[in-house]
Formats: C-alpha cells, sequence, structure tokens
C-alpha cells in the first residue's frame, strides 16, 4: 500500500476556550512548515526534543508556543510530528492551522493520525481500535481494559493461534505442491484434526472473554417489566438513587420508558423502566407501550418486578414478550412481609434494599473480577471475525472425521488464518512460500 505523503493537521483538544490547546502536525513537511513559522531552523536529529518560541505567518505573530517534535520513526504516526501547546482560545488554534493550511498542508480526517500510525506498522489494528476505546471510556475499569490492548497484550492472545494455523497450512502445501520431498513424517488429516482440537477451546475462550469485554465496553441494556403497581418505578429511582421516575399508587403512571444508567463494579448499566404493555386507544399509551416494545427487544436482561406482598395475576403476555430473554425475577415490596421463601430475590424499593440485584445482574452475565484485568478481543469486528475463525476451525474437523483428503480440509483452515491475519489488520491473502520452504532442509 502507497503511504500518504501530504502533511495533516488537526486539532487534537476539543474546541473549546482552555488553559491551553494543543495542535497535531504529521507528516514530511511537518519540520519545514514549523521552521517557516518560526521563524529558524528546528535542529531536529534523531530523538524527540522540546523547543520554545514565537510561530508568525505573513509578518503577523500568532502565539508564543511550546513545541514537542518526533523525528519519523519515533513518533505515535511513524512521521515527523509536531505537537504544538497555544493557549487555549479557538481563535489562536485556528490561526496556527490556518497558517499551516496555507503553507500546504490539510487538514486531517477523522482518525487520520492512527490510521498513519497503523500504516506505518506502529500499531496493529486491535491496538489502532483500543485508542478509541480508551477515548470513550466510561469507566475506569473500561479503561483498563483498553489499555491492555493498546500495550499489545490482547493481539499477544492471537500470536500463537495465528503461528499454529500458519505451520498447519505451510506443511499441508508442502505436500500438495512439492510432492516429492521427502519429509521424514508425511502431513496427514489427522495432523490436522489434531492441531484444530487443540486451538478450538482457545478461540472459543477468546470469543467468551470478548463478550464479556463487550460488556464492559459498550455497557448493558436491562429493561424492568412487570404488572402495574409492582413498584417498578420506585425500583428504578432506588437503583439509580435519585427520583428519576414518576411514584404514584395510580396503576399505569409510567407512559412512557424512562431510562437512567448506573455503573455496577464498573460495569456501564443503562436502566429502562417500561411503561405497563396493554391495549390502549389513548394515542399516547399506544407510543409508550411501543417504545417499551422495542425497548425489550433490545435488552440484554429484564428484570421481571412481581409484588412479593400480593397475589401475582396471570403474566401470560408479559412472559410471551420476553421469551428467549435472560430473565432475573424480583419480589418487591419485600418489606410488607413476615416470611420469605429460599430460593427468591426480594427487593425492597421503599428501604432502597436493591444491593442484591445489582449482584444478580453482574452474575447474570458470567462477569467476574478477572474480567477487568484480562485482554479480551471484543469490538463488533474482533468478535465477528473471532467467531468466523472457530466456525473454520469446527468445519476444518468436520471435514477431518469425514475422512476426505489433507487438500479439502485445508480449504477451512485457510478461511481460518485468513480471519485471523485480519483480525491484527494483516493482509489476508499472504504467500506461504515462507512457511513453505522453511520446511526444506538446508542447503536444498
Amino acid at each position: 500500500m502507497t503511504l500518504p505523503m501530504e502533511t495533516i493537521v488537526a486539532l487534537a483538544t476539543p474546541p473549546l476556550k482552555s488553559a491551553l490547546a494543543l495542535i497535531r502536525v504529521s507528516g514530511d513537511a511537518a519540520f519545514s512548515f514549523t521552521e517557516t513559522l518560526l521563524g529558524h531552523p528546528l535542529y531536529i536529529k534523531d530523538k524527540a526534543e522540546l523547543r520554545h518560541g514565537t510561530l508568525s505567518y505573513e509578518g503577523k505573530a500568532l502565539d508564543d508556543v511550546v513545541l514537542l517534535c518526533f523525528p519519523n520513526p519515533h513518533s505515535m504516526t511513524g512521521e515527523d510530528v509536531v505537537e504544538i501547546s497555544c493557549h487555549g482560545s479557538p481563535l489562536i488554534a485556528n490561526e496556527i492551522i490556518a497558517a499551516y493550511l496555507s503553507l500546504g498542508a490539510r487538514y486531517a480526517t477523522n482518525g487520520e493520525f492512527t490510521s498513519r500510525a497503523f500504516y506505518n506498522g506502529k500499531v496493529d489494528l486491535v491496538q489502532a481500535e483500543a485508542i478509541n476505546d480508551l477515548i470513550n471510556a466510561t469507566t475506569k475499569e473500561s479503561k483498563n481494559v483498553a489499555l491492555l490492548s493498546l500495550s499489545g497484550k490482547t493481539s499477544a492472545l492471537l500470536k500463537p493461534l495465528l503461528e499454529e494455523v500458519g505451520k498447519a497450512l505451510g506443511s499441508v502445501e508442502v505436500g500438495i505442491d512439492y510432492p516429492e520431498y521427502d519429509e521424514e513424517e508425511p502431513f496427514t488429516v489427522k495432523d490436522v484434526r489434531k492441531i484444530c482440537s487443540a486451538l478450538l477451546p482457545q478461540i472459543s475462550e477468546l470469543v467468551e472473554k470478548g463478550v464479556q469485554g463487550q460488556y464492559l465496553r459498550n455497557g448493558v441494556d436491562v429493561a424492568l417489566i412487570g404488572e402495574p403497581n409492582v413498584g417498578k418505578s420506585s425500583l428504578l429511582n432506588a437503583l439509580l438513587s435519585e427520583d428519576k421516575a414518576i411514584v404514584s399508587a395510580i396503576p399505569g403512571t409510567t407512559r412512557d420508558v424512562v431510562e437512567g444508567q448506573i455503573s455496577i463494579k464498573g460495569l456501564p448499566v443503562r436502566l429502562y423502566d417500561t411503561a405497563g404493555i396493554h391495549d390502549s386507544k389513548d394515542e399516547i399509551e399506544r407510543l409508550g407501550v411501543m417504545r417499551s416494545k422495542k425497548i425489550l427487544d433490545k435488552a440484554e436482561l429484564i428484570l421481571f418486578v412481581h409484588d412479593a406482598s400480593a397475589s401475582n395475576p396471570e403474566e401470560e403476555e408479559l412472559r410471551r414478550l420476553v421469551e428467549g430473554k435472560h430473565i432475573i425475577e424480583i419480589f418487591n415490596k419485600s418489606d410488607l412481609l413476615s416470611k420469605k421463601e429460599n430460593g427468591k430475590l426480594y427487593a425492597s424499593a421503599l428501604k432502597e434494599d436493591v444491593e442484591a440485584i445489582k449482584e444478580a445482574i453482574f452474575d447474570a452475565l458470567s462477569l467476574n473480577e478477572e474480567v477487568y484485568v484480562t485482554p479480551a478481543l471484543s469490538s463488533p469486528r474482533e468478535l465477528a471475525l473471532l467467531r468466523l475463525a472457530k466456525a473454520d476451525i469446527e468445519e476444518t474437523i468436520r471435514l477431518c472425521d469425514a475422512s476426505l483428503s489433507v487438500d479439502l480440509v485445508s480449504v477451512p483452515l485457510q478461511s481460518a488464518y485468513n480471519h485471523l491475519r485480519a483480525l491484527l489488520g494483516l493482509d489476508p491473502t499472504q504467500d506461504f512460500s515462507q512457511e513453505i520452504f522453511s520446511r526444506f532442509c538446508v542447503g536444498k
């Protein structure tokens, strides 16, 4: 791939008035453009260096700035980079950027600094995605997981798998393309199956941890459902520790979806109090019911709320709406009981006794404290490719069990290899000559 040679510039801090602003410049002309505005050479050699001076353009002083200069390849993009710390007036920042644009730079597109880092081999695709996860982290736990990926620990999980599949494919190709090459032990279908049987649980574990990491990364949607007057709105308020929903003894008070967000052990949880789901001629109520059904469709967890102090009415319609969902049964108004049954999850919105519900939400997602310190491939792209690789390995095992020839069973194995390479942003159409010839004896 031909790397872009243009010099790019952009504001790296929010476009707001503040004490300081940071402008980033990257590309072949980053230093020369800066020297033009500074009025003298930077004298940057082979390491990052700090400079101070006044930037001017067309005889007009722009600002007194601090310059942090990174020569290639010792920068985040792998190119010459200048980071300009100026006073935080949007006017000043815009004037400096305009000066660089006038000299021939162009404004960077979304994510272009990170994309250049990827194309120049400074980060792989998993690390590149981690940068965005780090920026968008809403809890310190999700931030810590993003840092694991950024450090390369997540990518390191893939490399042994990639190596094993690559070796297997290389051995298969030797037998197909160079049958005259006399290996001591010809590579057979049994060998392929043995490798895949060892790989499958490893990839399955990566998928499982990826799903858990996705919860930590994106949060989880939890909907409260139940008959009127079981205390759904009161429970929502107790979980949020604020009066978010209107609470009344009048049935059907909630006519729209009420939502709020909490953090449970660092897990972002979006709570939705649904409107009573029933047939109605009232247009407002019907809209509320429609919204509630949409929330139920997307929710990962359902809190099915009952009145612990009363007999529960028929709930067939509500059960049908959440069929197939992971349901946590909650028995509210436990403060009205003199005796509790074993095995039931009780809560009291009135006394804000809801800690057991929080624990149940966390446990229902099969999460534990290890998720905070375990690298995980959790973006939609990463999980999709992992699942495809897993399916390919399963198909390879199936073909091996069907006693097909080694060249046929290698087809899904090749697909698994391509998907694993794509995870890291590597070219999936790799030439296997290096793997093949590494099997030859020295001197051949």
